[in-house]
């Protein structure tokens, strides 16, 4: 392998790195097979001023086994962003031949120390506060690697000294979760008490958007005990499980609710036609890939030779389910325009139209902001405020939930109420108007 293809799967890595901030870097065990990439990102991690890495790898075992080669350029260390940007900048220029040899990173351990054992145990140290990444390079050309990597990075706090093993910046996420699990779980039950004070006036598609809220409560009850017991000890203790199952069951029932109200299903029509039903059928199975995307990215960590590939599926898949659930909100507006013309409604039906319009704007923003914005806000914010971007996207998705609540709550769009002359013939004019401005 010449130098430009090793730095080609190098740039590489840089894509690797940019994608892994969301991280929260528990204990975790690797397994590399057969492995020749030059450079293989295990994990990231912020650090503040009392910062530990305790990195063991074991059955280590190298496809050459020649004593002439410098095993120098094998081995693992710590890198900032910026550093690792200044790093390709000295391999692109051949100032040096490997990343190891670069006096911008920190090395933790390099195999010409292992005096021909097959493992290693050692604890690094890190006092300058900041976001590492902890990666294994190979510049040894035609040599795979293959061995078990078991690495633990945390932080120490307070007198005592206890470990804290979410990243400088993410440690108050699991107060973070808990608070907005209470909020909505606080919904649920006022929900519970609209439906029984309106229940008269109630329809199917209420019963399923108290179960969306359900689901989102007990699924950041979960991700708060699942971050809790990464913090104190570093493993989900099956917390994780539970999290993955409502995140999926939420995943689904939230778009096949959007999905739902779009097509003006239960409250303004009993049935869903052959295309509305396309489009669930293409939304439900997708989330389902999704799911399994994001558990594969969670789970294998940035090593696995397939990780960028999943991450990619993940981001088309969503975009996908982002944009398919848009369609039956555009045919609702259609159809009701078509209506206004036709059955002698124009007011009731430009009340009902203004609301799709509505609802389609704040899906728009729901979907940007929680895909684009918030993604921008991950990669500009300081480490040490992560947390602010998770805070966003959940105040968003919460305003979203409240706003679809608020405007399809029971008894607000009852499509047999009362309406003047006078009103009718103003919203007549308004339809009008509204066609001939089209035109």
């Amino acid at each position: 392998m010449d130098l430009s293809c090793r730095l080609s799967s190098i740039l590489v890595a840089v894509l690797v790195f940019l994608s892994i901030s969301s991280a929260f870097a528990e204990i975790r065990k690797s397994e590399i097979r057969s492995d020749d990439r030059p450079i293989i990102p295990l994990d990231e991690f912020g650090f503040t001023h009392s910062g530990r890495l305790e990195l063991d790898a074991s059955k280590i075992s190298l496809s050459n086994n020649n004593p002439d080669l410098d095993l120098s350029k094998v081995g693992f260390f710590l890198c900032t962003r910026d550093a690792w940007v200044h790093v390709i900048q000295q391999l692109e220029e051949e100032e040096i031949t490997c990343a190891l040899q670069s006096d911008l990173v920190k090395h933790v351990f390099t195999f010409n120390n292992l005096n021909k054992n097959s493992s290693f145990s050692t604890v690094f140290t890190e006092n300058d506060a900041d976001q590492y990444s902890l990666v294994f390079a190979n510049c040894l050309q035609q040599v795979k690697v293959s061995m078990d990597v078991r690495s633990a990075m945390y932080n120490l706090e307070g007198k005592k000294g206890g470990r804290d093993y979410l990243s400088a910046g993410r440690t108050v996420l699991p107060k973070v979760y808990f608070l907005f699990s209470v909020i909505y779980f606080s919904l649920a039950a006022t929900w519970i008490y609209v439906l029984y004070r309106k229940r008269l006036t109630v329809f199917a598609i209420h019963f399923f958007m108290l179960g969306v809220v359900v689901l989102k409560a007990l699924n950041l009850l979960c991700e708060a005990e699942d971050k809790s017991y990464i913090k104190k000890t570093g493993n989900a203790h099956g917390w994780d499980v539970l999290f993955y199952i409502f995140n999926f069951l939420k995943g689904i029932t939230l778009f096949t609710l959007i999905v739902l109200i779009g097509t003006g299903w239960s409250f303004l029509k009993p049935y869903l036609q052959d295309k509305e039903k396309k489009v669930l059928m293409i939304v439900i199975p997708l989330q389902v890939v999704a799911n399994f995307a994001q558990v594969v990215i969670d789970e294998t960590g940035p090593y696995g030779q397939d990780w960028v590939t999943w991450k990619q599926i993940f981001l088309l898949v969503d975009v996908v389910c982002c944009c398919a659930v848009l369609f039956p909100i555009v045919w609702s507006i259609k159809n009701l325009r078509e209506a206004a013309k036709t059955d002698g409604k124009a007011a009731v039906n430009l009340v009902k139209l203004t609301l799709f319009r509505q609802y389609y704007i704040v899906v728009i923003c729901y979907i940007y902001f929680t895909r684009v914005v918030v993604y921008a806000l991950e990669t500009i914010t300081s480490y040490k405020y992560m947390w602010t971007s998770v805070v966003a996207s959940e105040l968003a998705t919460l305003a979203f939930y409240v706003f679809t609540g608020y405007k399809f709550r029971p008894e607000v769009h009852n499509p047999y109420f009362v309406v003047d002359d006078d009103e009718e013939e103003a919203a007549a004019e308004a339809l009008k108007l509204e066609d001939e401005f089209e035109l």
